[in-house]
């Protein structure tokens, strides 16, 4: 079962110290991946986002984020997604009619609700299945590290709540490479937040020449959770976010029930959810993609299914049209 983050990831400790050796070979091995020349290129446009980091910083809503932009312009996105989690390694188009999180992964239901999603083990057979289907411009989740597939147009998205943590690659630290090869493969730099974590990232993206972008995350409909004495659960990269994004609609959060990144749902857990909200009379409250894992259960978890609240957020960019001129030259739209 996949792990949550260690703590000692986000500031300097002993055991990030301890643990850097090992993260030389894996830090050798990603910085050489990344500087492998791409082994196809599609006839359309691909922007990917990505994270230097293992674990959330809002891949996803950049993401759905950047597509709406695209379909407002007149184009034609599809996602694609290694849809991790999921059994079918594809390429496969996503049905959220015909498929599960079990399928395709929590984050592929996700994105299908906004556009047409393919989930692809295999990169190039994905887009090309794009292609297919009637992309005009593929938007990768993740896949950024993937020398695979020829990207046309690249962003790395770090939450400046915690920035790159201690700075060191896995398992010593959360950066999935050294930070430098991958600053000189991406073109702009998406900062999620108004923390100051991220600030030396920033500085050093600046001096490689990427475009910088500032965005922020913000609760659908808060009112629905102000006021409210709320039981969060999530198995999400960092969900401590779900905990800060629901204080900030105005929820007393009485309690944070943390899972690993990508967490599947039992039995067990879901009784004890429900049975710690009933005694406390704690409102619950998960994220969109914790509630996607658990559509389609029965028992206890179907039960938690249906007694979740979920707290839906949206990604806005402070200067939208910077960042689709940004983009303009991969897209050859001439803006």
């Amino acid at each position: 079962m996949k792990r949550t983050a260690p703590a000692f990831w986000w500031r300097e400790a002993p055991a990030g110290r301890w643990l850097a050796p090992l993260g030389w070979p894996v830090g050798f091995v990603a910085a050489r991946r990344l500087g492998d020349r791409p082994r196809a290129r599609l006839s359309i446009p691909v922007l990917c986002i990505g994270n230097p980091t293992v674990g959330g910083a809002g891949k996803t809503p950049t993401a759905i984020a950047l597509a709406a932009l695209l379909k407002a312009d007149g184009r034609a996105p599809v996602f694609l997604l290694r849809g991790y989690g999921g059994l079918l390694k594809g390429p496969v188009r996503v049905d959220p009619a015909r498929h599960s999180a079990v399928d395709v992964g929590d984050e592929a239901l996700l994105l299908a609700a906004h556009a047409p999603t393919v989930v692809a083990a295999d990169r190039v057979a994905g887009g090309r299945l794009a292609e297919e289907i009637g992309a005009d411009v593929v938007v990768m989740d993740d896949g950024f590290q993937n020398p695979a597939l020829h990207k046309d147009w690249s962003a790395l998205v770090v939450d400046t709540s915690v920035g790159v943590g201690n700075g060191r690659v896995t398992p010593a630290g959360p950066l999935r490479a050294p930070l430098a090869p991958q600053l000189s493969r991406a073109q702009a730099l998406v900062l999620i937040g108004d923390g100051r974590r991220a600030d030396p990232v920033a500085a050093a993206a600046e001096a490689a020449g990427l475009a910088i972008f500032r965005a922020r995350l913000a609760p659908q409909d808060p009112e629905r959770f102000a006021g409210k004495r709320v039981l969060a659960f999530a198995g999400i990269g960092r969900p401590e976010k779900v905990a800060a994004t629901l204080r900030e609609a105005g929820a007393e959060v009485v309690r944070l029930a943390a899972y690993p990144d990508h967490h599947v749902y039992r039995d067990a857990d879901a009784r004890e959810l429900l049975e710690e909200a009933a005694r406390k009379d704690l409102v619950l409250v998960t994220t969109e993609k914790d509630i996607a894992r658990l559509a389609g259960a029965s028992g206890p978890c179907g039960e938690l299914r249906a007694a979740a609240h979920a707290v839906r957020v949206t990604l806005a960019f402070e200067d939208p049209a910077a960042l689709r001129l940004a983009y303009a030259g991969a897209l050859r739209l001439g803006l």
